[in-house]
């Protein structure tokens, strides 16, 4: 007897509508879940997971197991690929190396079909109740403790125990619905008239692979579609073989965020997402077509050794990922190649249209973009350094010829203050873990600092302008003290790069010691300018410069002081 939805009564409409929207709802709490635990991995493993992007660039196996290790964590392949995609656009990662760890970011994002799998399996004691407890564990964790560290690893467990109790709730509201005979019979037609009674034919199995790829691309994770499959299979309304197909769209749906996400960026990162593309076009094509035939007999396969079929399933998303990697990971450069024909090089100096190397999408990566944001702040401070020097060259030689260089450093480093302290307020706004949080809070005051900088440096080039225009000079005593109090800020700049570009420490001694030595020579400079006004020994107009500019080089150290003691709050010098 064959039943169909339209027949059904009010009463067996009701308790579907009821079971659909606890399925959306267990889909949410297994979403939520999954950004939570992995937001909170992601935080406290950010040193380690920064190692893993350097160890990354060494070679292609590496960047697979990086890429696999980077998914496991934050249980998203998504979010890796739209990392990856701001690495790229950045210059983090080159092409060939972005496109081995997309390659094992399809291999890491398996472990949540394995979770979601743990979650379906009877016993006498549930898991789902064993983790639904880790929950309420990690709650009691970030409501009574003060630490972060163990409020992180409370925000941890609550994303397990969501993930198994989101899971719970689908499975379970597909079961309350399959209680009733009409209803069960109703809907187990529908499934077989999508994708068959055992192995789909050709239409149904592109129904599957559409449907796989279309849920997924709206819902933006695989994960979640795959764990709603295995819930489905679980209770019986879809088969095997017809989850293996819906697997294979997941993988090609899984795209539509690193497209979305390469939008405006550089000609390179482009490329990422479409090699994310072509890679799982190309695998879910290699398999797609033998499956067709021999679906039914590796069911049957699995079947005889595997009785669960959440587990089968989990099985093989994890063999088929394994399997394309394997396959394509030889013809990584032609896959590259291919990117670059689709996505041709634009013969505008896009590079240079931006500022720095921060994006937005690294806020997905805070403890990776407060590393990033510090490169930024040493390459601003680089900027107003060398504006500094080029600033005392035109005052001390009276050639103005690069004015227009200095006027276009400074506009740099006005943007690049503008951009960084912008990117800040963003990333502020991110989970991050306690010690970034006072990076990010210094480096307000570092951007400042520096920016600082180059306005004292344009106060120089006033001060050469005016000189100019009076035809004033420096005595050789005055050059000789000016080049005095050079030498000092100069090798201060030196140690504040070491100590605030590379957290060395030890270079804090000789940063207190040349600032020290910057105002002793403002003092004597000072009394070296009132002797020699005393004995009328020096020309009016270059002795008000030379005042200011005592003044103006000290505030200089000054601020390159304050750079390298903002380290103290995060990195403590003992």
């Amino acid at each position: 007897m064959k039943f169909s939805l339209l027949a059904l009564g009010s009463s067996e409409v009701l308790t579907i509508v009821n079971c659909m929207l606890l399925l959306f709802g267990g889909v949410a709490a297994f979403i939520i879940g999954m950004n939570m635990m992995g937001g909170n991995l992601e935080n406290a493993a950010g040193k380690s997971m920064r190692r893993l992007m350097t160890k990354a660039t060494k070679n292609r196996f590496l960047g697979v197991g990086t890429g696999a290790a980077v998914t496991a964590i934050v249980t998203s392949s998504s979010a890796t690929t739209v990392m990856i995609v701001g690495f790229v656009n950045v210059g983090l990662m080159t092409l060939t190396q972005a496109a081995s760890v997309i390659m094992g970011a399809n291999i890491g994002t398996t472990v949540t079909a394995f979770i979601s799998a743990i979650s379906t399996t009877g016993a006498e004691f549930e898991v789902t109740a064993l983790f639904a407890f880790v929950a309420f564990v990690g709650v009691l964790m970030s409501m009574l403790c003060k630490k972060d560290k163990i409020k992180r690893i409370g925000a941890i467990l609550q994303g397990l125990g969501l993930i198994f109790i989101g899971m719970n709730v689908m499975s379970g509201s597909m079961s309350k619905m399959l209680t009733d005979p009409e209803i069960e019979g109703s809907v187990k037609t529908l499934f077989i008239t999508i994708g068959g009674d055992g192995a789909p034919n050709w239409w149904q199995i592109i129904v599957l692979f559409l449907l796989g790829a279309a849920l997924t691309g709206l819902v933006q994770s695989s994960a979640a579609i795959t764990a709603i499959a295995i819930s489905l299979a679980s209770s019986g309304l879809i088969s095997l073989p017809m989850a293996m197909f819906i697997i294979l769209g997941t993988n090609v749906g899984t795209c539509v965020t690193a497209l979305f996400s390469s939008l405006g960026a550089s000609v390179n990162a482009k490329r990422t997402a479409i090699v994310h593309l072509l890679f799982n076009v190309i695998g879910s094509i290699i398999f797609i077509i033998p499956l067709a035939f021999t679906s039914g007999y590796i069911a049957d396969f699995l079947n005889s050794g595997i009785p669960n079929i959440s587990w089968q399933i989990a099985i093989f998303h994890m063999v088929f990922n394994l399997l394309t990697t394997a396959i394509l990971l030889p013809f990584i450069k032609y896959l590259v190649k291919l990117a670059c024909f689709l996505v041709p090089e634009k013969k505008t100096k896009e590079a240079s249209e931006e500022c720095g190397v921060l994006d937005k999408r690294l806020l997905k990566t805070p403890a990776i973009a407060v590393g990033q944001v510090r490169k930024e702040l040493t390459h601003m401070g680089a900027l107003a350094f060398e504006n500094y020097k080029r600033a005392l060259d035109m005052l001390l030689s009276g050639d103005l010829t690069g004015a227009d260089e200095f006027a276009s450093t400074e506009k740099n480093i006005n943007d690049y203050n503008s951009f960084i302290s912008s990117f800040l307020v963003k990333l502020s706004l991110q989970d991050l873990a306690e010690n970034d949080e006072k990076k990010v809070s210094s480096f307000y005051h570092v951007a400042s600092d520096t920016e600082r900088i180059g306005d004292y440096a344009e106060n120089i080039v006033e001060y050469a302008t005016q000189m100019v225009k009076d035809k004033a000079q420096f005595s050789d005593a005055a050059k000789a003290e000016i080049l005095e109090m050079d030498g000092h800020i100069t090798e201060l700049y030196k140690c504040t790069t070491k100590v605030f570009g590379e957290l060395d420490s030890s270079y804090f001694p000789a940063v207190e010691r040349e600032e020290a030595a910057t105002d002793d020579c403002c003092k004597q400079m000072q009394e070296a300018h009132l002797k020699r006004a005393t004995e009328n020994s020096c020309n009016p107009e270059a002795a008000a410069v030379y005042l200011q500019l005592a003044i103006n080089m000290e505030r200089i150290a000054d601020h390159m002081h304050n750079i390298a003691n903002s380290t103290k709050s995060y990195h403590p010098y003992n």
